[in-house]
């Protein structure tokens, strides 16, 4: 860990698998010592997390419906066919079991796309039409019967007379917000910045431990607070007819389900809405080994203010108290002040 950071945490993400919690708390991690989590490539991804210089790259693989199949194939066609220069590009090359709208999508909301410079938003838009061009050539090529555009040029630019040259890339991206949904929904955790950056202070203010430190050591017996978003909220009725809900609260570093008996829900079903930031409190419950939590308190928190919205995350700068001399601080602040932007800074 002290001499090949990197290489550590990308083989502990990769040990955990599809443990949401423990990568979540490893991608924590990996903020507190530098290292920046990059979202899934199709032209650098592996299978799985891999170290890149001083970076972690998030594996193909742990991109929802994404099977191993293709990316074993994205793969061997970049391998033998050159790195994939645009989006075209990548279904000129691909083969046909990639050509599919699901993986497309998935990938593309992933981040997958990322390098090959048009935006998430336009690739979503055209990847159906563009799927449904190729896919009648791609199965003809599958059977050896000719190549998809007709040359041997696997660098050459899509013809004009190609299935996909009708295909137009808006400059337009989705909102930021709508940006780290997806991420979530494709890899099971915000990747590339997260809906609270800015506004961990306020949440250590109502929460003195972390839903990570929390499901680490959970307590026997008593009531517990957590902070943080509602990340999804799955409402039910019981067999009196009556509302209640199950509500997953999610901080920097993991997410606690919490349930909401229709007595507290009657009283908190006006605040319990997703994207909401919110402090909960409830009582811890025990079943077969298995901790429940069932909310009694929830408390709405404006963090419009800190959480930073459509613009930039902001940069953190992590120092320890002794280092912080007055002649550092006069230090910082000058190189602050000469270099002024858009970017919030928090030390």
């Amino acid at each position: 860990k002290a001499n090949y950071p990197a290489e550590y945490m990308a083989a502990l993400l990769t040990s955990v698998g599809d443990n949401k919690d423990k990568s979540a708390v490893y991608l924590s991690e990996c903020r507190r010592l530098g290292i920046k989590v990059l979202p899934p490539d199709v032209n650098e991804s592996g299978l799985r997390f891999a170290a890149v210089g001083d970076d972690i790259r998030f594996g193909m693989g742990a991109v929802r419906n994404v099977g191993a199949n293709v990316v074993e194939s994205v793969i061997k066609t970049r391998e033998e066919k050159g790195k994939y220069s645009s989006f075209t590009d990548f279904l000129d090359k691909s083969e046909l079991v990639v050509c599919n709208k699901r993986v497309l999508e998935s990938l593309v909301k992933a981040g997958g796309f990322d390098s090959l410079g048009n935006t998430r938003l336009s690739m979503v838009q055209v990847h159906e039409d563009a799927v449904e061009a190729v896919v009648p050539l791609k199965r003809q090529e599958a059977m050896g019967q000719f190549d998809l555009f007709g040359s041997g040029d696997d660098t050459a630019p899509v013809a004009s007379s190609s299935p996909l040259a009708h295909l137009r890339f808006e400059d337009v991206e989705f909102p930021r917000k709508q940006l780290l949904a997806y991420e979530r929904e494709m890899l099971g955790l915000y990747v590339s910045a997260h809906p609270l950056d800015g506004a961990e202070r306020i949440l250590r203010k109502h929460a003195k431990r972390p839903i990570a430190a929390i499901l680490a050591e959970p307590p026997k017996e008593g009531e517990i607070e957590i902070s943080g978003l509602i990340t999804s909220l799955e409402r039910r009725v019981n067999k009196k007819g009556e509302p209640w809900a199950i509500c997953t609260v999610e901080d920097m570093d993991a997410s606690m389900e919490v349930l909401f008996f229709p007595k507290s829900y009657a009283i908190f079903a006006a605040d319990l809405v997703e994207d909401n930031a919110v402090v909960v409190k409830g009582r811890v419950n025990w079943r077969e080994d298995k901790m429940s939590v069932f909310g009694g308190g929830l408390i709405p928190l404006d963090i419009s203010d800190l959480a930073v919205g459509e613009e930039e995350p902001p940069l953190l700068l992590l120092a320890s108290a002794e280092r912080l001399d007055q002649s550092v601080v006069t230090e910082l602040k000058q190189t602050l002040q000469a270099h002024r932007g858009d970017t919030p800074v928090r030390l």
